[in-house]
């Protein structure tokens, strides 16, 4: 069964819309098992209805017509139980709800199992027999498995189909897909499709504005490849068997022959660009191998795979044209990269909209660092159709619009509206002190990396820089800078915010953040070789960008260092002692260097349980909420399918803050949060109450954080706080949140907020 389920599940994966993945699903479905029926019900949760959605047994003219109440009949009861429901004869069940109009008279036997994505049941897959009998074990396993693997599958049909929809249409149709919010604001721009070198997959559709350019990049492309081929069976032959030898003849027989140079030049001159041409014939030549019988053929579908990949890259490599940079672009992709982000001008990016990630996510704490809205996690979205469409970006909620209606897109030009009113209104707090109304100083600092920091307005707002990202330089280059280039960033830094700190983070990547010149493969990054553990184990690395950030200090005096992910005192060992010698090299040469305050970031549980050791050996404690949150909640922060379950207001995160703040302070040591809890306005309020004793930021939000820290006292936070941790659920604590900043006339801080 396994192959059964596999094709049927690729099939419904290549449905145009949704009602083509449903006539699949119930057409495999039946003469898969051998039953007389197969349908599918899908809820309408608007209307509380089941609705028969496609059949295979019953009449055709009762689909979209039949309906069910959510509770009501043998669907109902799958749907309440959450479970598969087997009955051999259903007409004489209690629960049955005869529906005339299906034609389902003849019917007995009753296999109804739940489609469920999310915890949420979709709908329901049932079949029938005319005899009265039970389906056996093996059946109903069947069916629950490819019910569990189409779930997702529906979903995506769904939201693509919507996309399809609007993008015919202009002013009747706005597709709404989910994600999460990535960085406060709101978008409106045309979509630019960015994608990953040679991955086919992720290639969107282009208009060719000129296609013999196009057919004649493709088809040197294609020619390049066919060399390599031929230099790479002449280098094999002496190695490989003849059987292994005429797979290169087999691929080039495809490049020499009409179908996939020929399909794909017709695609062109049919308007799309050579990369989408491509994309298309590729994926309908692997379709065909995938839905072979003979396993061996139909592993021959990877073989056409990396044929189209080997093609794109030679394509990629001599591109026919520009691409077009809109002047309001919402740069769209599966994935992006910091790097792709970096390539669109400030003052043409209007969004992002990405696929994966969460709020958390290095590309979103980018985009909020420089004020883009963002949305991520949109995982349902089909990225290769929406290059040059309308796209509105709601980073407030996660939603975004695909060609929205008149009406859509007039709300979110009213909400920018009312989003530059708040900004007016946050302009009255600049240039005041970051105080709480009883006189408790509450330093605000920023948080930089990807520019320099702003003008001298940002300059002399800040109170300082609490995290300066120092892996930015090391992601935008293709080598390790030099410790002279890195001389020149950090000092332009110091003395930026002179004589204010800066706190220069050593190189933290790993995890989502890889160096493309320092490839890193583990199965689970977040867990393995990131942070310091590369630090230490690169020592040569380590101390030439602490030597670099000493020598940048010199004459300003204002540099504190601080080193990312420690999870062990040996490790902290280790790193002061690397210090120290950078810096006793440094006086050997009679550098005038000063030994600068060393802290720690708190991102690792088991760091919160050494605090006591730990403050023997630092200066300070900064708290990186991000990081903490996921790893104290177990929740992969870029994987959209369990985001919704980081919460940086949950109750465990806010007493693992109170136990860190707790023992430092026994220390007399400072501690400052730097993650995104810092930038939310109603995360401030429980920081505040936690005694935090600073808090460092992205540019954007520093203006909505003073606003708050200048709107309440000590004694009101600290109370709010035990109300809080009274409460056992994060949405029940931001929503006490919300409503005392909505109280206290700070309402508009509050969207910016969830």
């Amino acid at each position: 069964m396994l192959d059964t389920l596999r094709r049927i599940v690729q099939e419904v994966n290549a449905a145009p819309d949704l009602q083509g993945a449903l006539d699949i699903i119930v057409e495999r479905v039946k003469s898969s098992v051998a039953v007389d029926v197969a349908s599918v019900y899908l809820l309408d949760e608007e209307q509380g209805q089941f609705v028969l959605s496609a059949t295979q047994g019953l009449r055709k003219d009762a689909v979209g017509k039949a309906q069910l109440g959510s509770s009501e009949g043998l669907v109902g009861m799958v749907c309440e139980r959450e479970e598969p429901v087997n009955i051999e004869d259903a007409p004489s069940h209690p629960r049955y709800r005869f529906i005339h109009e299906t034609g389902e008279d003849p019917y007995h036997g009753f296999l109804g199992v739940p489609i469920i994505q999310h915890g949420k049941v979709l709908g329901v897959l049932v079949v029938r027999q005319r005899k009265v009998r039970k389906f056996d074990e093996d059946e109903e396993s069947f069916l629950v498995t490819l019910a569990a693997q189409l779930a997702g599958a529906i979903t995506h049909a769904g939201a693509s189909g919507k996309v399809t929809s609007a993008l015919t249409q202009t002013e009747s149709v706005s597709a709404a897909l989910r994600g999460l919010p990535g960085a406060p604001g709101v978008a409106i721009g045309q979509a630019m499709v960015v994608y990953p070198p040679a991955n086919l997959e992720a290639i969107p559709d282009r208009v060719a504005v000129d296609t013999d350019l196009e057919v004649n990049n493709f088809e040197a492309a294609v020619a390049a490849v066919r060399d390599d081929l031929r230099d790479y069976a002449n280098r094999m032959s002496a190695v490989l068997p003849a059987e292994e030898l005429a797979l290169f003849d087999a691929l080039l027989l495809m490049l020499g022959g009409d179908s996939l140079v020929a399909e794909t030049v017709q695609r062109i001159r049919e308007g799309n660009w050579a990369a989408g041409a491509l994309r298309e014939t590729i994926a309908q030549h692997v379709s065909v191998f995938e839905a072979m019988e003979d396993s061996y053929l139909r592993e021959r579908a990877s073989d056409i795979r990396d044929l189209g990949r080997r093609i794109l890259t030679h394509m990629q490599s001599h591109p026919a044209e520009s691409v077009e940079i809109y002047p309001d672009t919402v740069l769209v992709g599966e994935d992006i990269s910091a790097s792709q982000l970096a390539e669109i001008p400030l003052d043409r990016l209007a969004g992002i909209v990405c696929a994966s990630g969460s709020s958390s996510s290095h590309v979103a704490i980018l985009a909020q660092a420089l004020g883009i809205p963002a949305v991520m996690g949109v995982n349902d979205m089909p990225v290769s159709r929406l290059e040059g469409r309308t796209i509105i970006a709601d980073g407030y909620r996660g939603d975004v619009f695909v060609n929205p209606s008149s009406l859509v897109r007039e709300e979110f030009l009213l909400l920018q509206t009312q989003e530059t009113e708040l900004t007016e209104a946050l302009k009255n707090v600049a240039g005041q002190p970051s105080v709480t109304p009883d006189g408790v100083p509450v330093p605000l600092y920023l948080n930089i990396g990807l520019v320099s920091g702003g003008g001298t307005e940002v300059h002399s707002e800040g109170d300082g820089v609490g995290l300066y990202r120092t892996e930015v330089p090391f992601l935008m280059q293709d080598r390790f800078p030099g410790e002279e280039e890195q001389l020149r960033i950090y000092r332009n830094a110091l003395q930026a915010f002179a004589p204010r700190p800066v706190t220069l983070r050593t190189l933290d990547v790993g995890g989502d953040k890889m160096l493309p010149y320092f490839p890193v493969h583990e199965d689970n990054p977040f867990l393995g070789w990131r942070g310091i553990r590369i630090s230490l184990d690169h020592p040569e690395i380590f101390l030439s960008q602490i030597r670099a950030m000493l020598r940048a200090s010199v004459g300003l005096n204002n540099l504190t260092i601080m080193l990312p992910m420690v999870s062990s005192v040996s490790e902290l060992d280790i790193a002061m002692s690397l210090i120290d010698q950078a810096h006793g090299e440094l006086l050997e040469d009679g550098m005038p260097v000063h030994r600068p305050p060393i802290g720690i970031m708190i991102e690792v549980p088991s760091a919160v349980y050494q605090i006591e050791a730990i403050a023997r050996r630092v200066d300070f404690f900064s708290i990186g909420t991000n990081d903490l949150t996921q790893y104290l909640l177990a929740v992969d922060r870029n994987n959209s399918r369990v985001a919704n379950l980081y919460q940086c207001l949950h109750p465990a995160v806010l007493r693992a803050i109170r136990q860190v703040v707790g023992e430092a302070h026994k220390f007399g040591k400072p501690v400052s949060v730097c993650g995104e809890m810092a930038g939310d306005p109603a995360a401030v309020l429980a920081l505040l109450g936690l005694e935090v004793d600073s808090l460092s930021m992205s540019v954007s939000n520093l203006a909505r954080v003073k606003w708050v820290v200048r709107s309440f006292t000590r004694n009101e936070v600290v109370g709010l706080l035990d109300q809080a941790l009274a409460l056992e659920e994060p949405r029940a604590i931001r929503d006490l949140y919300n409503s005392v900043l909505e109280q206290g006339g700070l309402g508009g801080l509050v969207r910016a907020g969830n």
